[in-house]
């Protein structure tokens, strides 16, 4: 034990899940100041003294602290306060929560928010004429649950000038009628015809969003979090001056890396940009070390990048292959100057061609500049080809996971699988493929895309299920489920690694900070149906104590 001061928190009464694999359990941990002094069973009680905090677990699991490794909580924050669909599925939900928040809100001059579901509505796509009867009277502009789409009312078609001669953007798409008429539905940077309309979100609100998700995602065991955007996109405005006023002033406890966003609209120039804002942006609890690329959408709007077409709805080849938003050879050059200059670099690949993109982007890096120790990663992961596989321990890229959505849902059954094929849907977040591969795993929500509860991730994960799913749903690609052990490892050490936090944090041990979370019950001890079940009671972060 490291010396014989008192400590001033000791849990006690076990048991505790150290995330070592030379000491997985133990049943005390003693922290002193930010710091875990001791590790081990009876002798660590050694370290109360009369002003020591002690936590008898009774058989609540103390773990390592939660990190999610891709996330979005400044808007996701920002739309807790709007209209906020996300804890709905239906389309009378939906409704009735539209029209309540208009009747609430009658001096907003748009009716801003979303959260909603795609499989609520036939074929993924809501109409304006849906949302004419709820919001007549100013534009109404509602993001999809995965945020690559957004739903809006005639109103503000009429604003942005939207009609049949509008042509598509070169990023994105507006759907439309037999008749050539815009529905309503506007994807991926065709939402940005609309969104660019929207009243400016102020930095006051941007940072009342910030400590509404922390306050959140603290009360879900989340100590620290990869934030996938600092920038503006899509219209979100860029969060960094939310982080660097709570950094300045303490409120930010968490502990945060941010992923510059890369304008896929620019080259290399804006590197030197990137380079003076990870400077600025790198205080306190926050360093913007990393560079988020986006490289293609998702698999329900026929974005996500193909190797080859999308089926159509009779099942035939397609014309469609997804998109590809940064050109593959550009790709490769950008990350390699990316590596060159110290930066991480954060790929959205969702689809099996970009997620080859991505790994032949990183490969170059590899090659022009030699192994360095950047940890580039993945996320998404939807379809990867099995060639692609073995690529990911080859080039020390991590598959950034969001388990959530390895599942049989409605939008998978009705929106996913009969474009993709039966091959295809075959190779769906091959979570269990890749860690028999010998890639490093990390996992995050994309939250307010998904919940960002990591205990529900974990569930998915092990289970390849929802919680509570109906009876009678089958088990996801039962080949690719993962131990309880190995879900929770990539929700702690394998994204405090991609964080780079892992010399810190995501193991109990001497020496390591003290982020830890205390569960209500040791998940390990229940049958794995039942892990989704399992509350955060305590989370503490440096050892001081930010929920419960």
């Amino acid at each position: 034990m490291t010396g014989t001061a008192p400590a001033d928190l000791v849990f006690t009464g076990g048991p505790v899940h150290t995330g070592s694999p030379a000491r997985s359990r133990a049943r005390s941990v003693a922290v002193r100041g930010e710091r875990i002094v001791a590790v081990g069973h009876d002798e660590v009680r050694e370290l109360i003294g009369p002003r020591t905090e002690v936590v008898d677990l009774g058989g609540k699991l103390l773990i390592p602290g939660f990190q999610d490794a891709h996330i979005h909580p400044v808007g996701g924050g920002i739309e807790m306060g709007q209209c906020d669909l996300s804890h709905a599925e239906t389309l009378p939900e939906y409704r009735d929560l539209i029209a309540a928040y208009a009747s609430a809100h009658p001096d907003e001059e748009w009716i801003t928010g979303g959260g909603w579901s795609m499989e609520a509505f036939p074929g993924g796509l809501p109409t304006a004429a849906e949302l004419d009867a709820l919001v007549p009277d100013r534009p109404a502009y509602l993001v999809n649950r995965d945020h690559h789409g957004a739903w809006v009312n005639s109103a503000a078609l009429r604003l942005a000038g939207i009609d049949r001669h509008t042509p598509d953007p070169a990023d994105g798409r507006i759907e439309r009628d037999a008749d050539g008429e815009p529905t309503g539905m506007l994807q991926e940077g065709a939402a940005n015809l609309v969104g660019k309309l929207l009243p400016a979100v102020t930095r006051e609100e941007r940072i009342a969003g910030l400590l509404r998700a922390q306050e959140l995602l603290h009360s879900l065991g989340v100590t620290a979090w990869q934030d996938a955007l600092l920038g503006s996109h899509a219209n979100l405005n860029d969060p960094t001056d939310a982080y660097l006023a709570c950094a300045d002033d303490g409120r930010l406890t968490a502990r945060v890396v941010g992923a510059l966003w890369w304008d896929r609209a620019r080259g290399t120039e804006q590197i030197e940009e990137l380079i003076a804002r990870r400077e600025a942006g790198t205080r306190g609890r926050l360093r913007s070390t990393s560079v988020k690329i986006m490289q293609d959408g998702v698999a329900e709007n026929g974005t996500a990048a193909l190797l080859g077409p999308y089926l159509d709805n009779c099942g035939c080849q397609s014309d469609n292959s997804g998109i590809s938003f940064v050109p593959p050879e550009d790709l490769k050059k950008y990350v390699t100057e990316l590596d060159a200059h110290g930066f991480q670099v954060h790929f959205h690949a969702l689809g099996d061609r970009a997620v080859r993109e991505a790994l032949d982007a990183v490969e170059a890096a590899r090659k022009a500049n030699g192994w360095t120790d950047h940890r580039p990663h993945l996320a998404h992961l939807q379809v990867v080809h099995p060639d692609d596989i073995g690529r990911f321990r080859a080039l020390g890229a991590t598959a950034n996971m969001q388990p959530l959505w390895a599942a049989h849902e409605p939008q998978m059954d009705e929106l996913t699988i009969p474009f993709l094929g039966a091959e295809r849907a075959g190779w769906q977040y091959p979570f269990g493929d890749l860690l028999r591969a010998g890639a490093t795993l990390a996992a995050g929500s994309d939250w307010p895309v998904s919940s960002p509860d990591p205990l529900e991730g974990i569930h998915v994960a092990v289970n390849r299920m929802v919680p509570e799913a109906p009876e009678g749903t089958p088990v996801f690609l039962p080949e690719q489920r993962l131990s309880l052990q190995d879900a929770l490892t990539a929700y702690t050490a394998g994204s405090a690694y991609v964080n780079g936090l892992d010399a810190e944090t995501g193991t109990i041990a001497p020496g390591y900070l003290a982020d830890l979370v205390v569960l209500d019950r040791d998940p390990f001890a229940g049958p794995a149906e039942e892990i989704a079940t399992t509350r955060v009671e305590r989370t503490y972060v440096g050892g001081r104590r930010v929920f419960g």
